[in-house]
């Protein structure tokens, strides 16, 4: 029944419907009626108040105006008044009607513009001040289909503005929706990327000290020297961790802050990371890239074979992890086998399974990752170029 205002929007309506009262009065006591000077004042301000009433809350309440108005025209024929500058104020009533009327109250200012039009032209042709008791005759047919035209055209142009209002204010909120939704889709995008990245690194890096670790543990008590060596092993892993997670928060904090990312250049690094941990690690590659891959499938394949060599850390038998990269023209299909451990069951449906496969997709290939006898395999394949 009621819209939602700001408070300046309601005073500046009744300061408008005021000052549109305080106008209007003198001019419509000008007109005298045959009943006499007061009754004519009487039904000047009583229909006046009406009118100003309306246009004071046809924002607030297009119904109650529409209402209202409809109140101030029954009022004006029973006082038997021509049409005056208080009417003015209904075109400002259908105007509202259609423009931030509700959808019934819509349509119903619409039906006012043709019954009002029909109305009037009743009451111009026939009724008690115009028709002076002569009645419809042929001769004002003319007269009659002349007003109807004339007040239809009027009342269905202020209905007709407002409807035109209407659709630009939905189009500029469909707008404005599908803006936010866009913005709420880039910034979860970005949320996704940044824990698919911080989850590659922390989980990447926190294996491999663990790793180092659990090794140092129990070969440090009979040669001090592998200890020493693993602790440095560890401190050079923490502090790569530790500058990818700086950039990463950087990133995070700085939306437009691109750092660098890992290349196939890093591989070499990572590998010697994970045999670092005591991993019996072989790489094969054949057929080798012929060219410069694309930088983003250069990532997907550096933090896929990151994710998958991390969980043959942590859920490997300690056994050969075989990894096989082949770098056809159009595609470069990847590989990582490991043993399972028995305690261990396979990440199958974990969080880093999830994150491959997403990073897989967003460069248009696929992953599939799964137990073959006792292996956990992981396979992918990456469109190149063109094909992706």
């Amino acid at each position: 029944m009621f819209r939602s205002l700001k408070p300046y929007q309601i005073v500046v309506d009744v300061v408008v419907a005021g000052l549109f009262a305080v106008i209007v009065v003198p001019l419509e006591i000008q007109y005298t009626d045959p009943m006499g000077v007061a009754f004519s004042v009487l039904s000047a301000v009583i229909m006046t108040l009406l009118l100003a009433s309306a246009l004071a809350v046809r924002r607030l309440s297009p119904a109650i105006a529409l209402g209202i108005a409809w109140l101030a025209a029954i009022a004006q024929m029973s006082f038997g008044r021509p049409p005056g500058v208080a009417d003015l104020a209904i075109f400002a009533v259908l105007y509202a009607t259609a423009a931030y009327g509700s959808q019934r109250v819509f349509w119903l200012g619409f039906a006012s513009s043709f019954l009002g039009a029909v109305v009037i032209t009743v009451y111009v042709v026939a009724g008690p001040y115009f028709g002076s008791g002569s009645g419809v005759s042929w001769s004002t047919i003319p007269i009659a289909l002349a007003v109807l035209v004339a007040a239809g055209f009027a009342l269905l142009l202020s209905w007709t503005a407002g409807a035109l209002v209407r659709t630009s204010l939905r189009a500029r909120e469909n707008r404005r929706a599908q803006e936010r939704a866009e913005a709420e889709a880039i910034v979860e995008q970005e949320r996704v990327r940044i824990a698919r990245d911080m989850h590659d690194v922390v989980a990447h890096s926190l294996a491999v000290v663990i790793a180092q670790a659990d090794g140092a543990r129990y070969a440090g008590a009979s040669d001090p020297s592998v200890a020493t060596a693993t602790l440095g092993t560890i401190s050079a892993t923490a502090r790569t961790a530790l500058a990818d997670v700086r950039l990463l928060l950087t990133q995070l904090r700085h939306s437009q802050a691109d750092g660098p990312q890992p290349t196939l250049a890093d591989l070499e690094a990572l590998y010697a990371q994970v045999r670092g941990a005591g991993v019996d690690l072989r790489v094969d590659v054949d057929p080798a890239p012929s060219g410069e891959p694309p930088a983003g499938v250069q990532l997907a394949v550096y933090r896929i074979l990151q994710e998958a060599l991390t969980n043959a850390l942590r859920h490997g038998d300690g056994g050969t992890v075989d990894v096989r990269l082949a770098w056809h023209p159009a595609r470069v299909e990847l590989e990582v086998a490991n043993g399972v451990g028995e305690s261990a069951a396979p990440p199958a449906a974990g969080h880093g399974v999830i994150g491959m496969r997403e990073r897989a997709q967003l460069v248009g290939g696929s992953l599939t990752a799964a137990s073959e006898g006792a292996r956990f395999v992981v396979r992918a394949s990456l469109p190149i170029g063109a094909a992706a």
